[in-house]
């Protein structure tokens, strides 16, 4: 593999925010680990020497990324995360057939700082929602486009686990994997080799982020998927 150079991953810059699409398995900020591995962070500051993350995503998670390259830009956008004047969208790959049509989920959530994950809990949790709109079903997956009004952790995946839609390969919140011996009828596979799924995250791509410049200018910034998810919806495509 060759090194990451982060100005491949930039897909929007100017003279305040950089904007990214974010690869897979690489952290927004520096992990606790002593093993002091890839961050974006650490990678937009060797670029920018004032780089700060507006927000941040799973490092699961591809898509879209804003980085402010001074303090200005980053009290610029942060405000706007904060007052939810910011439009984020995501695309899942879930389980199952649904017909979401501006689906709300407007369940509180508790993190569980111990153990990583989240949960829906109606006396400690925060508030939280999210709106989910279908953009295609197949036979037995469907591709749904999430907007979080709110910016809670896991906030999309537990909240599609509670629309029993739980996003492919997303095993911490009830999602199965996918395999394409599910999808093609005639499917062969090599003697003593086992099949490996098709996707090996949760199936969760930023994909636009929409706010405002400094000079009151709204861009909306677009993330191609990357070659997983790209595999996969085109799988889904073909024999889904």
């Amino acid at each position: 593999m060759k090194p990451l150079d982060f100005k491949d991953l930039i897909i929007f810059e100017n003279e305040d925010f950089i904007v990214i699409n974010k690869p897979p398995y690489i952290a927004s900020l520096d992990e606790r680990q002593a093993d002091n591995t890839l961050s974006i962070l650490r990678l937009a500051k060797a670029y920018s020497d004032d780089a700060q993350l507006c927000h941040r995503l799973d490092k699961e998670t591809s898509g879209v990324l804003a980085i402010a390259k001074n303090p200005e830009a980053y009290r610029h956008l942060s405000m706007q995360f904060e007052h939810r004047e910011t439009v984020k969208r995501y695309h899942a790959v879930v389980n199952g057939v649904h017909n979401f049509q501006g689906e709300s989920v407007y369940l509180p959530i508790l993190a569980l700082p111990r153990d990583g994950v989240v949960k829906i809990d109606r006396a400690k949790g925060k508030e939280a929602e999210t709106l989910f709109f279908t953009l295609k079903a197949y036979r037995q997956y469907t591709i749904v486009e999430c907007l979080p009004i709110t910016g809670r952790m896991h906030q999309i995946r537990i909240h599609l686990t509670c629309l029993k839609a739980p996003i492919v390969a997303d095993s911490t919140y009830g999602g199965k994997p996918i395999y394409l011996s599910q999808l093609k009828r005639k499917f062969n596979l090599k003697k003593d080799t086992d099949e490996q799924p098709l996707m090996k995250r949760v199936a969760l791509h930023a994909y636009s982020l929409t706010f405002h410049l400094l000079n009151g200018e709204e861009v909306k910034i677009e993330a191609p998927y990357p070659k997983d998810f790209e595999v996969l919806v085109k799988q889904l495509e073909k024999n889904g």
